[in-house]
């Protein structure tokens, strides 16, 4: 009687083969989440975040209140049983308000940041692959508007287009843009030169199909880094502008629009301002993090077999 065969089904799978690169990817990322604890930790603070946005309202103990309905018996209450983060001057619930406004945080920010990646990238790469007076022309509107601070760039965009969520969201993804092109750009002009790139000229390929095929396609690993980085420094600008009456307006359940109601009493009643500035401190600090793991993950030189 002969021993069974057994069979390597692994080796079926070509190293090279898609199914291999999700499976290696999956290997570095489990590796990266037991060495970098902190990449984890982000990993779950954006994953919590996601949920809260998606189910918020559900989850809210105070749904209406989280909205804007005031109750005005329930003024300034400490944190207790009833209200774990207290209630405000109107009497509204801060943990509900903190939680209906992680949607509308992330939404605006996904949003602004792809703004910024549509109109910067584009561009970035015409004028690193191009050169010339593309890239002369291109460079000095991005120096133009990199030489403003971008908060500063932004208030007087919101000062023009006037006071609101969106509007604010516009005058953010105006400041935004330029650092995608910058990235891009620098990405491009040490790509141009490639033999990858060099042969599919000398094919004919078309102009655009390079830049979208060759070129961006292999900046995609910085542009998701930064991405993630982006994601939180704009509900920092976000909270920002409603923190200087630029924003969002009342009665929306905005975090920065509830540090500016509270700031005034903090003394008395601590917890108006400091729930939803945690919520934007945590928010930030999960959105960096994932970025650095991001990067770490995406950087072959830290691949391993």
């Amino acid at each position: 009687m002969t021993a069974p065969v057994i069979r390597d089904t692994t080796a079926a799978v070509p190293e090279g083969a898609p199914e291999s690169r999700t499976r290696s990817l999956w290997r570095r990322w489990l590796r990266l989440a037991r060495a970098d604890r902190f990449g984890a930790a982000a990993v779950v603070l954006v994953a919590a975040l996601a949920v809260v946005t998606v189910s918020g309202t559900w989850l809210a103990p105070y749904p209406a209140q989280g909205r804007g309905a005031a109750d005005v018996a329930a003024r300034n209450i400490a944190p207790g049983t009833a209200h774990l983060f207290g209630t405000d001057e109107l009497g509204r619930d801060v943990l509900s308000r903190v939680m209906l406004g992680a949607g509308p945080a992330l939404l605006l920010s996904v949003a602004v940041v792809g703004m910024a990646v549509a109109v910067g990238v584009p561009l970035g790469a015409s004028a690193g692959y191009l050169g010339g007076w593309t890239d002369t022309v291109i460079s000095r509107v991005t120096e133009f508007f990199q030489s403003f601070p971008p908060l500063l760039l932004a208030m007087v965009a919101v000062a023009l287009l006037g006071p609101g969520r969106l509007d604010a969201g516009l005058a953010l993804a105006v400041c935004w843009w330029p650092w995608y092109a910058r990235l891009v750009r620098a990405e491009a002009r040490s790509l141009r030169e490639r033999p990858f790139v060099e042969a599919a000229r000398s094919m004919g390929v078309p102009l655009p199909v390079i830049l979208a095929r060759h070129v961006v396609r292999n900046c995609v690993g910085p542009i998701l880094v930064q991405v993630t980085v982006d994601l939180g420094s704009v509900i920092l600008a976000e909270g920002s502008l409603a923190f200087l009456g630029l924003g969002a307006q009342q009665p929306s359940p905005d975090w920065g629009l509830m540090v500016e109601e509270g700031h005034a009493s903090l003394f008395d009643a601590w917890w108006i301002s400091t729930f939803p500035g945690l919520a934007i401190f945590v928010t930030v600090l999960g959105f960096n993090l994932l970025g650095d793991a991001l990067r770490d993950l995406l950087d072959p030189r830290k691949a391993r077999p």
